[in-house]
């Protein structure tokens, strides 16, 4: 299947995956990464999410990943730079692991997915929208949903999206994913908030050791969405790394 997608911008191909919280946790961050890199960014939306349909069999982190190697081969893109956040770093890594000759590099943000014993992912549908935002978030004031508030649409979407989320990703890790990422080849860069509480910094460490020569970039006074929270010093991040995976 295709997925809904959004472009921005021309040059260099970036896909830009988002996580649980739907593609407008991306949206504005992709159109400033088109503007400022400048990139043409591609931003998907999961099926399932957005209002969007999913197709029964499409149940796995593993499935959608095959599903953006499929977009990438419509889309004729080749050294694509792949981004993800949260669920959407854990596609990603799948993404990477497939070997599609059109990726060119990946860049995990904040992903989830891995088992790391003494660094948990916190156990997300236990907990309330309030308290995803307090432990999403550096500074969480400004980013607090009260569903109730919402109007029914909004509200529809938001249990949609999680049920989606609940599909795909189950406990938010995969047991075998850890051993799996020594097999990514491309050049990669793990970026993490130092005050992200869904997963902490130390889990960021060993997502990052788990691939071969992959970089490892905190952010400072940032959570679990650096896009949302801190896209300056994300994109600064990006621009970086950008400017030197191609020479790797």
């Amino acid at each position: 299947m295709t997925p809904s997608i959004v472009q921005y911008g021309t040059g260099r191909p970036v896909l830009l995956l988002h996580g649980g919280g739907g593609p407008q946790t991306v949206s504005e961050f992709g159109a400033r990464l088109a503007a400022e890199l400048p990139a043409h960014v591609v931003v998907p939306t999961h099926p399932g999410f957005g209002g969007t349909p999913r197709p029964d069999e499409l149940t796995t982190i593993s499935g959608l990943a095959k599903v953006y190697a499929e977009l990438l081969d419509e889309l004729a893109l080749d050294d694509v730079t792949v981004i993800g956040n949260s669920i959407g770093g854990w596609i990603a890594a799948e993404l990477a692991l497939l070997g599609s000759p059109r990726v060119g590099s990946v860049v995990l943000v904040d992903p989830v997915g891995i088992v790391v014993p003494d660094h948990p992912v916190v156990d997300f549908f236990a907990l309330t929208f309030p308290e995803i935002a307090e432990l999403s978030y550096y500074n969480p004031d400004g980013f607090r949903i009260d569903p109730a508030a919402l109007p029914p649409a909004a509200q529809e979407q938001l249990a949609a999206n999680r049920a989606a989320l609940a599909v795909y990703a189950g406990e938010m890790v995969d047991p075998a994913l850890r051993g799996r990422l020594a097999a990514i080849t491309q050049p990669a860069l793990v970026i993490w908030g130092d005050s992200d509480r869904i997963a902490d910094p130390g889990y960021g460490q060993a997502y990052a050791d788990a691939i071969p020569g992959a970089d490892f970039e905190v952010l400072p006074q940032t959570g679990h969405l650096p896009q949302l929270e801190s896209p300056d010093l994300l994109l600064s991040a990006l621009r970086s790394f950008s400017s030197t995976a191609g020479s790797r």
